[in-house]
């Protein structure tokens, strides 16, 4: 019996695990060969890693200054992502 097919919404729930190299290797393996098929994941995926390389540049300093509703609108944007 086959494996059922990775699906777009499992890789949300796996895309942290995957960029942080936490997954077995069968699971790493479905995953890109789902990123092979799915240019929306493809997308995804590259955003986030656009996301991590604009947040590593702040500074604590600009995390400091940063207008109060703007903070509180990037924590809250990643609380929702953790849902």
């Amino acid at each position: 019996m086959s494996a059922a097919p990775y699906v777009c919404r499992q890789f949300v729930e796996d895309v942290t695990a995957y960029l942080e190299g936490a997954l077995p290797a069968d699971t790493i393996a479905a995953i890109e060969h789902h990123l092979a098929d799915c240019p929306h994941c493809r997308e995804y995926l590259n955003q986030l890693r656009q996301t991590i390389v604009a947040t590593r540049a702040l500074s604590e300093h600009d995390i400091d200054t940063m207008p109060a509703d703007t903070r509180d609108r990037l924590m809250q944007a990643f609380r929702e992502q953790d849902e």
